[in-house]
């Protein structure tokens, strides 16, 4: 099993991404709410990887999170949730979010995201009620880390920074364990400046 990829971008589409490794072009399925952070064609990329096996497909699917290739690889024990719906669910929705809805019961709020009706988002519910959260405990204060991460990229955008750089400076940051604000602005910076 694939289980990351680290390469070059050679295609950035909302049907997915190609990443060359060592001269391997691989075709990644992705959420489309990750799309604008994936850096841009000719940029090095890290994705964690789910590898789809069936008898006549090969698929691969990446995340930028661990948390999210977690949350998408218990999606699929759903009964009647296969790698399209999930990706689908991750495209509606931010993990977080979408964590938040299941503890939270929201039928309404899942049933939002496109294919996903009110009987399979009670289902999804039932399924994962109980198993979301305790993904979300490994990382501290998940809710915490994406509110600093927002209000950092906030503060870059007002610095005079364009958007995408700042998101992706910021993840960076974040990857490197900075948990404050000011830590991640102080580290996004160092990337920001580089160029």
């Amino acid at each position: 099993m694939i289980a990351s990829l680290k390469g070059i971008v050679l295609s950035k589409k909302p049907e997915g991404i190609i990443v060359d490794v060592g001269g391997v072009g691989y075709h990644v399925s992705i959420p489309l709410s990750s799309l604008s952070y994936i850096p841009e064609k000719g940029e090095t990329v890290f994705l964690h990887t789910y590898t789809y096996v069936k008898e006549d497909a090969l698929q691969l699917f990446g995340f930028l999170s661990e948390e999210e290739r977690k949350v998408f690889v218990t999606l699929m024990g759903v009964s009647g949730i296969g790698p399209k719906l999930g990706l689908a669910i991750l495209s509606g929705m931010p993990v977080q979010k979408f964590i938040g809805a299941v503890s939270s019961e929201d039928v309404p709020l899942l049933s939002t995201i496109p294919g996903l009706g009110s009987k399979t988002s009670a289902r999804v519910i039932l399924e994962l009620k109980g198993k979301l959260p305790s993904l979300a405990a490994g990382d501290g204060s998940p809710g915490q880390e994406n509110s600093a991460s927002e209000d950092a990229v906030s503060a870059l955008v007002n610095l005079g920074y364009k958007k995408a750089a700042s998101d992706r400076a910021v993840e960076k940051a974040v990857k490197t364990g900075s948990t404050s604000i000011e830590d991640i602005i102080m580290e996004a910076l160092k990337y920001l400046t580089e160029k």
